[in-house]
């Protein structure tokens, strides 16, 4: 199987890139857009000056559980750049979606609970609820990881979208939200007062 095919037959076709598009990431936008692939492995990711968005992360079943998924990890955080990725929300009938996000809270990812993110899918016209979530070496505030999100979704999600599916996505005011109000700093920090007390 060729790293496409691997990533193909792992996520949910709602939320694959066609194989057309992740080329012409590559080779159109080569010094955002990387392919880190071993025999085991294959991730793909785009790097911009202040942040870091984890794309798609596939660890073969043999490998799994050996630390490889750790160590493509720490590879990133070594960057010290904030790193933003989406996962599906946890559906207990399907396993690999609680062991992903358990692998990222592991890794010390924290949930973005004021952004809100809901794509139409291209491949199947639903829409595609995700999380965000998020590492930060500098503790970003979410209204900033909400900005590095828009920033990615207009240069990696929509990138010649209408040329390689014959229509556009949403544009970004549609798919992605922001609500100060459920900040999680907020409630963590209301949860430290309380501690303290």
């Amino acid at each position: 199987m060729n790293w496409y095919e691997k990533l193909n037959k792992y996520f949910p076709v709602e939320e694959m890139k066609s194989k057309k598009h992740m080329e012409m990431l590559l080779q159109e936008k080569g010094d955002v857009y990387y392919k880190d692939e071993g025999s085991n492995h294959v991730m793909m990711y785009a790097e911009f000056p202040s942040f870091l968005f984890i794309d798609y992360v596939y660890v073969s079943a043999d490998a799994r559980g050996q630390g490889l998924g750790h160590k493509l990890i720490e590879k990133l955080k070594s960057k010290e750049k904030p790193i933003i990725l989406e996962v599906e929300p946890v559906d207990y009938e399907e396993t690999d979606t609680e062991k992903r996000l358990r692998f990222y809270q592991r890794e010390g990812f924290v949930h973005a609970q004021s952004i809100g993110y809901n794509r139409r899918s291209l491949a199947t016209n639903e829409e595609t609820p995700l999380e965000i979530l998020y590492w930060s070496p500098e503790e970003e505030s979410e209204e900033e990881i909400y900005k590095k999100m828009k920033t990615m979704y207009e240069d990696i999600h929509t990138y010649k979208d209408k040329e390689l599916y014959g229509k556009s996505y949403q544009p970004v005011e549609e798919v992605l939200t922001y609500d100060d109000n459920l900040n999680s700093n907020n409630i963590f920090n209301g949860l430290n007062e309380t501690e303290k007390a």
